[in-house]
């Protein structure tokens, strides 16, 4: 996974001092960003096809997987990547 030397780098030296380093793995979302995926039909068949979901994600799937990693309840968590895909990835 791109990145996961620095991520490693960065919770083993954070963590011990309390601080938790982990990243959210967005999947394609229903933003300005995509905006031309989204109006080219062929792609946009092509990449929803492949959402297991069924459909994009919007700003608002991901306000769960950031409230749960900046609470406590994740106060064992670091050093990982929340994917946050629609099924994307798993694929």
């Amino acid at each position: 996974m791109p990145g996961s030397a620095a991520r490693g780098a960065l919770y083993n030296e954070w963590s011990p001092l309390g601080v938790r380093v982990n990243a959210i793995a967005p999947g394609y979302m229903n933003t300005d960003f995509t905006t031309a995926h989204r109006q080219d039909p062929a792609r946009y068949e092509t990449m929803l096809a492949r959402m297991p979901i069924g459909r994009w994600g919007t700003p608002d799937d991901l306000a769960g997987a950031v409230v749960y990693l900046a609470s406590e309840a994740s106060a064992y968590v670091t050093g990982t990547v929340l994917c946050v895909d629609g099924g994307w990835s798993a694929r």
